[in-house]
């Protein structure tokens, strides 16, 4: 057994002694309130984003389908690659209509917005601990 091989067992071994381990959960029903998760049967859920419990709305499930049926699976790469979709426009100009601003722009996550703000903030050399 490599050594890499015996410190990743080790580490795994700590985080479970340690009730830290993170196994995945699967999904037996779409998610809601209460959904069904393999080896757990039937949960309440408190973790999730769907704070407005669309995730399985009919009108909501219907919207997607026929978001799949216009458009496809999607652009197959970011949209400044190979373009962006006439709804993203038309999402864009509402919303910048309704906060009164000159442009919205809307992102698939948290992550990549972050990553699109952050960049734009500061500047080569700023310090993040920077006092006034």
């Amino acid at each position: 057994m490599s050594v890499l091989t015996q410190r990743l067992r080790k580490t795994l071994d700590d985080l479970r002694s340690a009730g830290t381990y993170k196994a995945l959960r699967h999904l037996q029903d779409p998610m809601g309130p209460v959904t069904t998760i393999e080896g757990l049967g039937d949960v309440l859920v408190f973790c999730s984003n769907n704070y407005l419990g669309l995730a399985d709305h009919p009108e909501v499930v219907e919207a997607g389908h026929e978001g799949l049926r216009r458009y496809g699976g999607g652009t197959a790469s970011v949209r400044f690659i190979c373009g962006t979709f006439v709804c993203h426009r038309q999402l864009e100009e509402r919303i910048a209509e309704f906060l009164g601003t000159e442009a919205a722009l809307t992102y698939v996550s948290c992550w990549n917005a972050n990553e699109g703000l952050l960049a734009n903030l500061v500047e080569q050399g700023m310090s993040s601990c920077r006092t006034s």
